[in-house]
């Protein structure tokens, strides 16, 4: 492991931008409006809050305690709380590295489309453009005969702007693409929302969205969709966070940075429903049919549905240009904070330079993005690695590290003290509550409901024979990816890291553990550095005595 002063943000703000940024993805602007229609209306609000309050901030929270403590990447701070929970740090590399892979062929879309806006290149077939002229997708799922050029030098640029950025490093690169970005997403987004709320049927929209349907209040399929929701909205689950987390100064405030992220990530998804149901609204008065009609998400909504709205809008190209440069904006964000925790993992583990680990895994990545998802068979690639990979790949990781840390290791008393010793929310038992009890049985019944889903029928009618080895072999490569890559010695460890620190006697002592609660008869538990809330010991990258203003941008 490197002992290069471990790269900063510059200010808590720094920080905040480039939280928000992660979180702030395609899938606020083409996911969340369609799951909260579908699932109740204005009614899915109260799931939503509840399951934000009680799993999505709770779990951030814990991440960025996680990454500021052990101040390393996600297999680094995790072999340092716990040596055989490594392994969950590197699944959960292999995991951003499979996103990523993918992550960025769609938003090379959104690039080309911001082009395509210009002169309405679809015409009058929004669909036939997409599918057969733009990507030219095959019949056969699982068969590439050709690359598909209009994406694939697309792609490439992507990378190059992505690579470009993380090369900078945290400060002059990371930071300061978020302070541009954030700010022109919302100012794009508030743009098109106000264009949206004045056109003919925006209100019909609105109602549709906003009416309420209390009797899904007893829907378990909707509680599900509003933990899912926040829970892939936030960037938790697959070492981001912890990533972010560990460039942070001690004094920063933890739960209340966790707060402001969540709840601009939740008011972002409510500014997007507006928007995007205004202009179904519109598109419904325009084609005559009820707004439940036109209803759609994902990659539909973003290069089909909108597409077609646009057409019929006056000045439509101008704001189809703001449309898909917002969907930019969100998605670079996004995709570099992804590909920031492979880089950090792999330059820890080596000991190499930041430009030489950003080399490496961005030719890796362009190499396997390129070569998989810009050819014609890279619709049905993109669609079964997605739903793998995160309903089977990030839920289970993340549920795995809430047994290790909670049950296990019994760690939850350690981290609350890591976030009140710079935080004025103090935290009290409903935390540890949330995160050993609440989320953990959240994403177990998560998992058991895709898995009931998945053996009822095949994901997307998808033919078993390619779900196997496109979504299963996937989501199953990245837990043994992670498996091994943990028995790999490390070049250099930090002598100062706080690695394998006692499993107390009673490591397995379940909910009792998980709140923090000593069993009768076990007597006090030991004391862990950081736990009394003084200062810590110098840790990992700090050297002793180094103040936390002081490190620099680190070695190039």
């Amino acid at each position: 492991m490197s002992t290069q002063p471990r790269e900063q943000w510059s200010t808590r703000a720094g920080f905040l931008f480039a939280a928000i940024g992660s979180a702030v993805g395609l899938g606020n602007i083409w996911r969340f409006p369609a799951v909260a229609y579908e699932a109740g209306g204005g009614a899915f609000l109260l799931p939503y809050l509840i399951a934000l309050l009680t799993a999505g901030i709770p779990l951030l929270i814990l991440e960025y305690t996680i990454g500021r403590r052990y101040r390393a990447s996600a297999p680094g701070s995790f072999r340092r709380m716990w040596r055989p929970a490594e392994a969950l740090g590197w699944w959960q590399v292999a995991i951003c590295f499979v996103i990523a892979a993918y992550y960025a062929v769609i938003l090379a879309w959104a690039v080309r489309y911001v082009g395509f806006s210009v002169n309405l290149s679809w015409g009058d077939d929004p669909d036939g453009y997409f599918f057969n002229d733009f990507l030219r997708v095959g019949d056969e799922p699982g068969a590439i005969t050709s690359f598909v050029p209009g994406v694939a030098w697309t792609l490439l640029a992507v990378w190059l702007v992505t690579l470009v950025v993380l090369w900078l490093g945290v400060r002059r690169g990371i930071e300061w693409c978020n302070r541009i970005f954030i700010p022109l997403l919302i100012v794009f987004f508030l743009v098109l929302v106000a264009r949206a709320l004045t056109l003919e049927g925006a209100l019909d929209g609105l109602d549709a969205f906003f009416r309420p349907d209390w009797s899904a209040l007893t829907d378990s399929s909707v509680w599900i969709a509003a933990y899912g929701q926040i829970f892939f909205s936030l960037s938790v689950g697959f070492g981001v966070m912890i990533t972010y987390a560990s460039y942070l100064k001690r004094k920063v405030d933890l739960s209340g940075s966790a707060l402001a992220v969540s709840f601009s990530n939740c008011s972002f998804e409510l500014l997007a429903g507006i928007g995007v149901f205004a202009v179904l609204g519109f598109m419904a008065a325009q084609s005559g049919v009820p707004v439940d009609e036109v209803v759609s998400e994902g990659i539909g909504l973003a290069f089909v549905a909108f597409p077609q709205i646009v057409s019929q809008m006056p000045a439509g190209a101008f704001f189809g240009v703001l449309f898909f440069a917002s969907l930019v904006a969100a998605g670079l964000t996004s995709l570099i904070s992804i590909v920031q925790v492979i880089v950090s993992a792999v330059q820890e583990h080596t000991g190499i330079s930041r430009t030489r680990a950003v080399l490496i895994i961005g030719g890796a990545l362009a190499v396997t993005s390129t070569g998989l998802f810009a050819t014609d068979g890279g619709l049905y690639l993109l669609d079964a690695a997605d739903h793998f990979i995160n309903s089977y790949g990030v839920t289970l990781a993340a549920l795995a590290v809430l047994i290790i840390v909670s049950w296990y290791l019994r760690k939850l008393p350690q981290q609350q003290a890591e976030a009140d010793s710079s935080s004025s929310v103090r935290l009290g038992v409903w935390w540890r509550l949330c995160l050993g009890v609440i989320t953990p049985a959240v994403l177990g019944w998560m998992m058991v409901d895709s898995l009931i889903g998945e053996f009822q029928e095949n994901y997307g009618d998808f033919p078993t024979s390619f779900l196997l080895w496109a979504g299963w072999g996937v989501a199953a490569g990245a837990l043994l990816v992670g498996v091994v890559m943990s028995l790999l010695p490390w070049r250099r460890d930090d002598p100062h890291a706080p690695e394998n620190e006692p499993v107390p006697a009673t490591a397995a002592g379940g909910a009792a553990g998980a709140t923090g609660a000593t069993p009768p008869g076990t007597g006090a538990r030991p004391v862990e550095p950081g736990t009394t809330g003084a200062p810590p010991a110098p840790g990992p990258g700090r050297e002793p005595g180094a103040d936390d203003d002081g490190t620099t941008e680190g070695s190039r």
